[in-house]
């Protein structure tokens, strides 16, 4: 059976694809966190190296960027592709330069003031102390030093609208309804980049379906998976 690499958004591990991992045993599972650089190629090149020859790839996010990055890389090695909530262009100059200022006010303020106040707002359809205490923990797990590396990797990345272009195999783009942070005409667009993929939009999500909305993801996830 093919492996599944998930490489979660910036700041959240494992958990934040909630039990979908469970529920897709006996499906081997690789969870690939993107930490280990301060650039995409590090980021990309380090999850490539412990994945296996052949593999599923998901992301969601800062993890769907990385995917791009490592399809560009080394599309041989990848068989099916899942873009959740994210964004194949570079970042735009008026959110790079605001990179710098955040992780200085991470350092200076606390890394939980910067999730609280300036992050998780924006994640959310609907307001759950549970969900955003989970972000926060999540967060505070991996550290200023990975939101520093991480946030770097993210101002500083290609365009990889050509890499998706280039991918004929299954593909599945996928967003909350209600996501603020990557909008519907991104996802949009890599639909449109790969014809062959299926569009799904999970009423009642904002930028994390898995958690959001778990039934609906995990759905749309094996259908993924089986597809031809």
């Amino acid at each position: 059976m093919l492996a599944l690499v998930l490489i979660p958004g910036m700041m959240c591990d494992a958990r934040m694809w909630g039990a979908i991992p469970d529920a897709l045993d006996p499906r081997p599972i690789h969870h690939a966190l993107p930490v280990g650089a301060d650039s995409m190629a590090g980021i990309a090149d380090a999850i490539l190296a412990a994945a296996p020859p052949h593999f599923a790839l998901a992301g969601l996010s800062m993890g769907g960027i990385v995917a791009m990055e490592m399809l560009a890389r080394q599309p041989g090695r990848i068989d099916r592709l899942a873009l959740l909530d994210t964004n194949p262009r570079a970042e735009l100059p008026e959110v790079q330069t605001r990179r710098a200022p955040q992780i200085a006010r991470a350092r200076a303020q606390g890394l939980e003031r910067v999730m609280r106040d300036e992050l998780i707002p924006h994640y959310l359809a609907q307001d759950s102390d549970a969900l955003a205490d989970l972000c926060v923990d999540m967060a505070l797990s991996l550290g200023p030093d990975v939101f520093e590396r991480q946030s770097l990797a993210l101002r500083d990345r290609a365009d990889r609208q050509a890499a998706l272009a280039g991918f004929d195999g299954p593909a599945l783009v996928l967003t909350g309804a209600d996501d603020r942070l990557c909008p519907m005409d991104w996802h949009d667009l890599m639909h449109a980049l790969m014809p062959q993929s299926r569009l799904v939009v999970i009423d009642g999500a904002g930028h994390l379906p898995p958690l959001e909305r778990p039934v609906e993801t995990l759905a749309a996830l094996r259908r993924w998976l089986e597809d031809a």
